[in-house]
Formats: C-alpha cells, sequence, structure tokens
C-alpha cells in the first residue's frame, strides 16, 4: 500500500497537470499563443479573460511564470512596461491544449449536457 502511495504522489500527472491544469492557466496559455505577437500585457490579458478577476489573473501569471511556462519581460520604463509571453516550455505544451480544444469541440455537448433521471 505504502508503495502504491508513494507512485501515487509522485505521479507526473498529478504533478504537472496541477500547475495548468485549472481554468485561468489554460486560457492564459492559449491567449499567449493565439495573440499574432506571441506577446501580450497584464491589461490586454484583462481585456480578453473579463470574468477572471484582478488577483487571480495575477496569482495565475505568477504560478505560471514560477512553472517556467510563461516569460515575464518588465521593461525599465515610466511607467514600467510587463510583457508575458509563453516559454519554449510553454510553446511545447500548446500541441496538447490545441488537441483538448478540438476534442472539447467535438464532445461538447456530450459532456456539458445534464443528465435527467427519474
Amino acid at each position: 500500500m505504502a508503495d502504491f502511495q508513494a507512485g501515487y504522489l509522485a505521479c507526473p500527472i498529478r504533478n504537472v497537470i496541477s500547475r495548468f491544469g485549472d481554468k485561468w492557466s489554460m486560457l492564459v496559455l492559449y491567449s499567449l499563443h493565439a495573440s499574432d505577437s506571441g506577446v501580450l500585457r497584464f491589461n490586454e490579458l484583462r481585456r480578453l479573460m473579463t470574468d477572471c478577476s484582478q488577483k487571480m489573473l495575477s496569482q495565475t501569471l505568477k504560478n505560471l511564470e514560477q512553472s517556467h511556462l510563461v516569460h515575464r519581460e518588465v521593461y525599465p520604463e515610466v511607467p514600467p512596461r510587463v510583457e508575458y509571453s509563453l516559454t519554449e516550455t510553454g510553446k511545447s505544451l500548446m500541441p496538447a491544449i490545441t488537441s483538448l480544444i478540438d476534442w472539447a469541440l467535438v464532445h461538447f455537448d456530450e459532456v456539458t449536457q445534464r443528465q435527467i433521471t427519474d
């Protein structure tokens, strides 16, 4: 039993997906990927993700930066300019995320439909 628990706690899926598996992280990653320049400022992301609070977006960006999926570039200007982009690791994740999006588009109704049981 202890071996199973150790394996479960060390599981790569569990430990990696927890870094970007929440809805805000996936949306940030995809927004950066889908942008024409591959670079977005905080307020540009805020405009794209209107239902995400400023605090949550800030926290999400920090987590993605700590996970080496997003790069934060601060320019020494007044006022300071901060831009976000995908790292090479973040870019390498995008085929998996776009495949998941494609799957979700095909199966959206099945997955989101509530079953009514009597």
